[in-house]
């Protein structure tokens, strides 16, 4: 019983680091122990551990020799927590006394800590997850919300209804701050018609540290303890208000711990208060005017633009923001009118509303897009905030997005890539040379390692269907049709992301007729996974997600197209590592980077794309497919019946033909070889670690005080 205790206490530990996200043989160890449990509980350890009897973990014990598995696991998170010997100990030493704190509304860690909604969020838990490899001092600050975003089911017309459910703490891998006084820690944030307060929750990410704030506390008024209940839910007064807790109470956060920042990283312009929180601070500890701290704050700063598109920054009218920082801009010794232009691209037009971006803007000197052409945009549109600065100089450049190689490469390929990279492939990812070793690899065992993938894809695909069809009542008849779905043997496409209109998850379907000839054809079919939510509020997303529910329903299309509900994490995953294709065909240039793709490419999935996003800046006409050549029209009808024309003429003419090319040992030797040119020339530059060194060395250094490089740009 001791020797029980003690590996319940060791696994419970590593429950609470998230570290195991990206271990596959951890991840192995907590499956095994009860794999049907492991999917009930959504792959939650903390859950799991809770939920599993004594009896069962006595057992399990014998069969697998858990002891020495348990034991070398826990000595492996020890032996990292401890690891001094990082890229970040020699090149980011000055971070140690003052790390990064990095502010993001979202963070995507992993499925059982449901806190994000989509590319900007996984972006940031990919950014921690380097980080913590790399030996970056920093520390994450976000919100923590008990509904997360929402859980989505399609109902028997096909129409998208969200569910809500209030997660328990103490099933979720997160730890309560405890402050001086020896109680959980509260921050309080001051505004005109009361006071905000949030607890303050730890998670652990390897050698990283994520603050999550929750207003759900006795302090609140009623009406504020659901404040950080959903993601980006409510009108502008909780958006406001959730991001005054973000930005002003994330930083008060941090300072209550002890920790002095020597950079402030603004993931997108929903925590761009931090800087003013920054600002209050600063003067009250030094007497300066706020013309002289204001300079230092902006000097300290770095901000990440995600958004190229004008309604898709926030903006709240004047009398909210004198509501919610009215006690600050007295702080800091403003007028109502002066304050009010930090957020506004004219100052003095009392009609334009207070931009977060532009408050961002205007109080941080390394400014940036998430990819080459999302820069050059940035800096077209925000031109005008820069008097007499012409489009070229203005000061925002570009860090191409990247993604945690370890988190999104499957199991299986990660084998693959140890027997040929090297085992210590992952320390070295973003060097060109380290996938050079991806020639030596035997056609068909590549080929043969991604069938495996497929094939589990397939499985999960037809069990959720039939899950699906279970929940909606619906006939015997129909959930024998789902656990048919999809054929190995077809070209698999996979389209699954946020269902908002520029994304275009419609494009492929409008001519029906050429759609049914592609799927249904005796030699060469084709067919399409779909996934992804619409916002509660975007009744267009919803309708193309009831359209394409409908095709799926249609005996012409059913076994071919599927879609697949409540899009998170984990069904991402199997996504991009099993499909042979993954699609993304953006209204360009309205995709600002769009990860998945690369999520896609590290699996041997080839990108079938508009040249938009990342894709402009990796496409090299051997390493993928593109769509159209980088066009684009003033008329929007125009430009996506031009891109539908090129889709459909380079899914015939090259992407199908390519993989149905095979030899006599019935390889698609060609389309290996791209599958190849793919990992070569992409996996090196399109991860978190190069993209995470570029912003120490671009901005993070310059920041705090290090060697003075100016931002890369296009």
């Amino acid at each position: 019983m001791v020797g029980r205790t003690q590996y319940v206490d060791k696994l419970r530990e590593l429950a609470r680091n998230l570290w195991w996200t990206w271990q596959p043989n951890v991840l192995t160890l907590f499956r095994e122990l009860d794999p049907a449990l492991w999917r009930k509980v959504d792959h939650n350890p903390v859950e799991f551990l809770q939920r599993l009897s004594a009896e069962q973990l006595e057992r399990r014990a014998a069969e697998m020799a858990l002891d020495s598995r348990i034991d070398y696991a826990f000595r492996r998170l020890a032996e990292y927590l401890k690891d001094t010997d990082s890229w970040g100990a020699v090149h980011a030493s000055i971070l140690r006394a003052r790390p990064v704190a990095y502010f993001s509304a979202e963070f995507g860690l992993h499925e059982s800590l449901p806190i994000y909604s989509g590319g900007l969020g996984v972006l940031a838990g990919d950014h921690l997850k380097s980080a913590s490899d790399l030996g970056i001092p920093l520390i994450g600050v976000g919100l923590l919300y008990a509904q997360g975003y929402f859980r989505q089911t399609l109902d028997s017309h096909g129409w998208q209804q969200e569910l809500y459910w209030n997660a328990d703490t103490e099933l979720l891998p997160i730890e309560s701050v405890i402050g001086a006084d020896g109680r959980p820690l509260l921050v309080r944030v001051e505004t005109t018609t009361g006071t905000l307060h949030a607890r303050v929750w730890r998670v652990g990410v390897g050698r990283t540290t994520l603050l999550l704030l929750d207003a759900n506390v006795p302090e609140n008024a009623e009406s504020d303890r659901s404040l950080t209940a959903r993601l980006y839910g409510g009108d502008a007064r909780t958006r406001i208000r959730q991001e005054l807790l973000l930005g002003v109470g994330g930083l008060r956060a941090v300072h209550a711990l002890g920790i002095h920042p020597s950079v402030l990283h603004l993931n997108e312009g929903h925590s761009a208060f931090a800087t003013l929180e920054m600002t209050r601070a600063l003067i009250e500890a030094s007497g300066l005017p706020f013309g002289e701290v204001v300079r230092d704050v902006a000097a300290m700063t770095v901000f990440t633009t995600h958004t190229p598109v004008a309604a898709g920054h926030d903006r709240f009218p004047a009398p909210l923001v004198e509501e919610h920082l009215g006690k600050i801009r007295e702080a800091l010794h403003l007028s109502y009118e002066d304050f009010l232009g930090l957020g506004r691209v004219y100052p003095a037009d009392p009609n334009e509303p207070f931009c977060m971006t532009v408050l961002a803007l205007k109080l941080s000197r390394y400014a940036n897009g998430v990819s080459a052409l999302h820069g050059k945009i940035s800096r077209r549109m925000w031109q005008p905030l820069y008097v007499n600065t012409p489009e070229e100089t203005v000061p925002i450049g570009h860090i191409t997005n990247g993604v945690h190689v370890q988190s999104w490469v499957a199991p299986q390929m990660h084998l693959l890539f140890d027997r040929h990279l090297g085992t210590d492939w992952p320390r070295h990812q973003r060097l060109p040379e380290t996938w050079e070793g991806i020639e030596t690899v035997e056609d068909a065992e590549l080929w043969e390692t991604q069938q495996v993938l497929k094939a589990r894809l397939i499985n999960f695909v037809r069990v959720r269907l039939a899950a699906q069809a279970r929940r909606r009542d619906e006939p015997d008849s129909a959930i024998d049709q789902a656990m048919e779905a999809l054929d190995l043997n077809a070209l698999t496409i996979g389209f699954a992301r946020r269902f908002a209109t520029y994304k275009r998850a419609g494009l492929i379907l409008q001519d029906v007729d050429r759609l049914v000839e592609m799927v249904s054809s005796s030699e060469w079919p084709i067919q399409i996974i779909f996934g992804g939510k619409a916002h509660p509020e975007d009744r267009m997303g919803k309708e193309l997600i009831q359209h394409i529910a409908r095709l799926t329903k249609q005996d012409r299309f059913a076994p071919r197209i599927v879609f697949v509900e409540d899009y998170d994490m984990n069904v991402a995953r199997q996504l991009v590592q099993g499909v042979d294709v993954w699609l993304n065909n953006p209204r360009r240039p309205q995709e600002a980077s769009g990860t998945s793709g690369q999520k896609a490419a590290l699996n041997g999935t080839l990108n079938f794309s508009i040249l938009d996003g990342w894709w402009a800046e990796a496409y090299d006409g051997t390493n993928g497919f593109a769509i159209g050549m980088g066009q684009t029209h003033a008329i929007p009808s125009v430009q996506d019946e031009r891109d539908h024309r090129a889709l459909i003429e380079t899914l015939t003419q090259s992407v199908i033909p390519l993989y149905y090319k095979r030899d006599a040992s019935g390889l698609p030797r060609e389309w290996i070889a791209r599958q190849k040119n793919a990992f070569r020339t992409l996996a090196w530059r399109f991860n978190a670690d190069r993209m995470v060194m570029d912003y120490v060395q671009h901005g993070y250094l310059p920041a705090a005080g290090g060697v003075s490089c100016a931002m890369p740009r296009s």
